[in-house]
C-alpha cells in the first residue's frame, strides 16, 4: 500500500490475526505515525461487526487517555470496508521479547518498568477506563525503559451503562493473563488489570507463567482454584519481598487484591533497596559460559542452561566444610564448579571429586528416601552451584527430563568405575570353555573380596 487515508506508508511494522500495522508519515507534520489497519471481510458478517466494535472502542477510549506511559491515538477513521487508527509511533521493543528464561531483563529494570505500568493503569482507571488485555505484547518499551501501554481495543469504559453499551464484548482477553473474575465472566473493575500486570511481573522475573496447563480448561481451573508458587522458589536470587507483592496482585479474593495501581507501585518501590547494583547481566553471562564448558551440560539446550541459572545459587565454600552430612534428610544437590571435595562413609574416605562433578544426586533421584548415605567435605576453597530441587520440580518438563537423564548417566558411569575397581581385587575369572571346579558345600563361589552395597 502507498497510502492509508492521508498517511503515506513507509513500511509494514507487523501483522496480527485481525490487523496490520504500518509505519507512515503524516502530511501535517512529517512526524512518523503507526497506522493500524483493519479490513472487514465479506464472508463473515458477525466477525466484521465484532472487529468494528473493537476498533471503534479503541479509538474512543485511547483518545481520552493522556499519560506519558500510554500510547497516544491521533485519529480514527471507520469506512465501509476498512478502518484505521493513526497512533503514536513507538521506537522500542515489546516486553514479549524478555519473558523467556534465557533473555530476562535485570531485576532493577523489571521493577522500574512495572512500576510505571502501575501508574499508567492508575491514571486510566481515574478516567474510568480498564484495559482488560494487559500482557507483555501490549507493553512496548522505549529508550530509558519507558513502557508504553498499547492496544486498548478490549478496554471497558466504566462510565457507560453496560446494559446499553454496544461496544461491550464479553469473553475477551488472553487466557494466561486473565483474572479469575474475568475467566468466570463476572463484572470487572480496575483490579483485573492489576492481576494481569501481576502475571506479567511474575513472568518477567521467572521466565514462566504462574499457571501452566496443556489445555485451556485445566488452565482456567488453575487460575480460579490454585495458588501461584513463590517467585523465590523459582529464582532464589530474588528479594523475598517480591513474594508478598505478587501474592497480593494475584489474589483471587478481590477484597485482598491491590485496590489501585498506586498501591501496587508503592510496594514495588519498597523492594528497590534489596536490589544489588552490580551488572547482573554480565555476571549471568559469565556464569552461563562456565556451565556451557562443563561436560555434564553438553547435551543441554541454551534455554535449559539459563533455566538452571535461575533456579540455582552460587556458593563460595571454605575448606573443611561439610556440604552434605551422612544421616541427614534433604534433597540438596548440585555441581562442583571449582575445587575438590572428599566423599566418605562411616568415617572412611570413599573418593575425591573435582570440578564438573555432581554432588548429592542420589537423594535427589531416589523416589522415596532422601536420607544421606555419605558425607561430602570440601578440601579447599570451592565454588558450588546448588540447584534448588523444589524449583526444579516446577521447571519445564524438558529441563526436568534432561536433568534426570544426565544424572542417571553420571551415576551409571560411577557404578561402572566402582565395578572396575572391585573386579581388580577379585580372583581370576572363569575361562570360557574350561571345565569348572566343583563348589565345596557350605561355601560361596567368588572372590575373597567381601562387598556389601550400602543403602541409598
Amino acid at each position: 500500500m502507498e497510502t492509508i487515508g492521508k498517511y503515506r506508508v513507509v513500511k509494514e511494522l507487523g501483522k496480527g490475526a485481525t490487523a496490520t500495522v504500518y509505519l507512515c508519515v503524516s502530511p501535517d507534520s512529517d512526524r512518523p505515525v503507526a497506522v493500524k489497519l483493519i479490513r472487514f471481510g465479506q464472508d463473515c458478517a458477525a466477525m466484521s461487526r465484532r472487529l468494528r466494535k473493537l476498533f471503534q472502542n479503541e479509538g474512543m477510549v485511547a483518545r481520552r487517555l493522556d499519560h506519558p506511559n500510554i500510547a497516544k491515538v491521533y485519529e480514527g477513521v471507520v469506512e465501509e470496508d476498512y478502518a484505521y487508527l493513526a497512533m503514536e509511533y513507538i521506537q522500542g521493543f515489546p516486553l514479549e521479547n524478555h519473558i523467556r528464561i534465557d533473555n530476562l531483563l535485570p531485576l532493577h529494570r523489571v521493577i522500574g518498568i512495572v512500576f510505571k505500568c502501575c501508574m499508567a493503569l492508575d491514571s486510566a482507571y481515574r478516567q474510568g477506563i480498564i484495559h482488560r488485555d494487559i500482557k507483555p505484547a501490549n507493553i512496548l518499551v522505549k529508550a530509558n525503559d519507558e513502557p508504553m501501554l498499547v492496544d486498548f481495543g478490549l478496554a471497558l469504559n466504566l462510565n457507560k451503562d453496560m446494559d446499553r453499551d454496544s461496544t461491550f464484548i464479553t469473553g475477551v482477553g488472553s487466557p494466561s493473563y486473565m483474572s479469575p473474575e474475568q475467566v468466570k465472566g463476572y463484572q470487572l473493575n480496575q483490579k483485573t488489570d492489576l492481576y494481569s500486570l501481576g502475571v506479567v511481573l511474575f513472568q518477567l522475573l521467572t521466565g514462566r507463567l504462574p499457571f501452566r496447563a496443556k489445555n485451556q480448561a485445566t488452565l482456567i481451573y488453575r487460575i480460579v482454584n490454585t495458588d501461584a508458587p513463590d517467585v523465590t522458589s523459582l529464582n532464589p536470587n530474588l528479594p523475598e519481598g517480591l513474594n508478598a507483592i505478587i501474592k497480593r496482585a494475584l489474589e483471587k479474593d478481590l477484597y485482598s487484591r491491590y485496590r489501585n495501581g498506586a498501591e501496587f507501585a508503592k510496594d514495588l518501590a519498597a523492594v528497590r533497596y534489596h536490589i544489588v547494583d552490580d551488572d547482573v547481566a554480565v555476571q549471568d553471562t559469565r556464569h552461563f559460559e562456565k556451565l556451557r564448558k562443563l561436560d555434564f551440560f553438553v547435551e543441554f539446550e541454551n534455554v535449559e542452561l539459563w533455566e538452571i541459572l535461575r533456579i540455582s545459587v552460587w556458593r563460595q565454600i571454605a575448606p573443611q566444610v561439610a556440604i552434605i552430612r551422612e544421616g541427614e534428610n534433604n534433597r540438596l544437590f548440585g555441581m562442583l564448579i571449582e575445587g575438590y571435595v572428599e566423599v566418605s562413609i562411616a568415617g572412611r574416605a570413599l573418593c575425591r571429586l573435582g570440578a564438573g562433578e555432581v554432588i548429592g544426586e542420589v537423594a535427589y533421584l531416589h523416589p522415596t528416601r532422601d536420607e544421606r548415605s555419605a558425607t561430602v567435605v570440601t578440601l579447599e576453597n570451592a565454588l558450588f552451584l546448588e540447584i534448588n530441587a523444589s524449583a526444579l520440580a516446577l521447571a519445564s518438563e524438558e529441563l526436568q527430563e534432561r536433568m534426570r537423564t544426565a544424572l542417571l548417566g553420571r551415576m551409571i558411569d560411577r557404578m561402572r568405575e566402582v565395578n572396575r575397581i572391585a573386579a581388580s581385587h577379585g580372583t581370576p575369572a572363569v575361562e570360557i570353555g574350561r571345565a569348572l571346579a566343583p563348589v565345596t558345600p557350605g561355601t560361596t563361589p567368588g572372590s575373597g573380596l567381601d562387598l556389601e552395597l550400602a543403602p541409598m
